[in-house]
């Protein structure tokens, strides 16, 4: 069994991803757009995925999405996922194209639908970087 004071739902911040979630913790979504072939990608990386170039810039998302699968996770040993569940894991088709895994929050899994429209929010806890869920809108 894991140590219990390790997070296994935070991410580690580098040089690179630094914008990333100092944006998160101010209530942003960044994403990545290439400026060779406009396409925006997600998670962030230092070239396009779909024509590898390397010219590729931040840009703040408008932070909608629309539902595209999601499950119920009943059960996870890894802490803290253990003390939070049942939670919705999903995938979510933001606006601006990519798609992104992501949790569904506050609403009831009767609710959920393919298609719905979602809204970012982020999930903050003290002394650690701000992480994006998406709740209904």
């Amino acid at each position: 069994m894991p140590p219990t004071d390790v997070r296994f739902d935070l991410p580690e911040a580098d040089a690179f991803t630094r914008p990333y979630w100092d944006a998160a913790a101010d209530g942003r979504l960044l994403l990545r757009r290439c400026r060779a072939c406009a396409r925006a990608h997600h998670y962030p990386r230092e070239f396009c995925p779909h024509c590898w170039s390397e010219d590729v810039r931040w840009e703040t998302a408008s932070g909608r999405a629309t539902l595209y699968t999601w499950s119920v996770v009943h059960r996870n040993d890894l802490p803290p996922f253990g003390a939070r569940t049942p939670y919705v894991a999903a995938v979510v088709d933001l606006a601006e194209g990519p798609r992104m895994m992501t949790e569904v929050v506050d609403c009831a899994e009767a609710e959920l639908r393919i298609g719905m429209e979602l809204a970012v929010a982020f999930r903050e806890e003290e002394g650690a970087v701000s992480v994006q869920v998406f709740r209904p809108r």
